[in-house]
């Protein structure tokens, strides 16, 4: 159990370092080709932070961990809200801009909302069992087109003339690129493959396995970004990186692996993990409508909502 607990460690170092430096080298790659900086950060940055998610999940559909999939997407979106951005609004308030409270957020929200009802097929006829089909994935897919459409969008409208990000020499940002993608390939396997073994000896279910250590361990990127950017007083980050990251979650993380790999037949995940996803997203619009800032008040009752449900998952496992 302790070196399948320090392989699990290792791949969770492995797979961010990896990503990290994908980031670098496919930033670099992008300005070596004049790409504007915001189109940088809103496409690749962006999708770079939930690589590690994405890693994961397409890994443990490959080898039917489907548990470990759903627990992933599932519980790094709630720890992204009530974890990373309860503790980022202890260091300062984390304001909240129109367009984030008008759009970004409601696209958060429609996305949570259309996996409950993709996922909860026998909510609607008591015959069926609940399941994700390949065509459930390209539906995802099609309402995560629209999120990067809105991208696109507003790196246009801030125009294709604005300042471009220093870039690295093209052979140097290949090769960052390149050991990127091997170091996240090498620590997926790691992650998935010891998260699996971990749950088989400790005697628990993948699906607790994939709620907490393994959404934990891929949230530590949007962690160290969130508390970060709070820390610096930059609140368009410490939201967006939240709010972006649980739409790539569920878009890409989820939506993607189903349609090309296949569907999930049988879903273990309850109405309860579910409905928590979603009411965490209904408590940060509430605050974000009433106050236009998270608070250091709305951190505290973020993170005892995190502890009470993650307490009822211990104890329910």
């Amino acid at each position: 159990m302790i070196l399948n607990i320090l392989l699990l460690i290792v791949g969770f170092i492995v797979l961010i370092k990896g990503a990290d430096l994908f980031i670098d080298g496919a930033s670099g790659v992008a300005a070596n080709f004049k790409v504007p900086k915001v189109l940088i950060g809103l496409t690749i940055v962006a999708f770079g932070t939930s690589l590690p998610e994405f890693a994961v999940s397409v890994k443990s559909i490959i080898s039917f961990n489907h548990d470990i999939v759903l627990g992933n997407v599932i519980g790094s979106n709630i720890l992204n809200i009530l974890l990373i951005l309860g503790v980022s609004s202890l260091f300062k308030d984390i304001l909240i801009k129109s367009n984030t409270l008008k759009k970004e957020i409601p696209m958060m929200m429609l996305l949570m909302v259309l996996l409950f009802v993709l996922l909860m097929d026998n909510m609607f006829d008591q015959n069926l069992v609940n399941s994700l089909s390949r065509s459930d994935g390209i539906i995802i897919l099609i309402f995560f087109s629209i999120f990067i459409y809105y991208l696109i969008s507003i790196s246009l409208n801030k125009g294709l003339n604005e300042e471009i990000m220093d870039e690295i020499s093209l052979p140097k940002a290949i090769l960052y690129t390149a050991l990127g993608v091997v170091m996240i390939f090498v620590g997926s396997n790691l992650a998935v493959e010891n998260s699996a073994n971990l749950a088989k000896v400790l005697g628990v279910s993948e699906k607790m396995i994939g709620l907490t250590i393994v959404a934990l361990g891929t949230s530590l990127p949007e962690l160290v970004t969130g508390v970060t950017a709070a820390r610096k007083g930059e609140s368009d980050l410490a939201i967006g990186n939240v709010v972006g990251s649980n739409i790539f979650n569920i878009g890409m993380v989820l939506g993607f692996p189903i349609s090309v790999f296949g569907g999930i037949d049988k879903v273990n995940f309850n109405y309860v993990d579910l409905l928590v996803m979603i009411f965490s997203g209904i408590l940060l619009w509430i605050f974000s409508f009433t106050k236009r800032k998270i608070t250091k008040k709305e951190g505290i009752m973020f993170i005892i909502v995190f502890l009470i449900y993650y307490s009822y998952i211990l104890i329910n496992q």
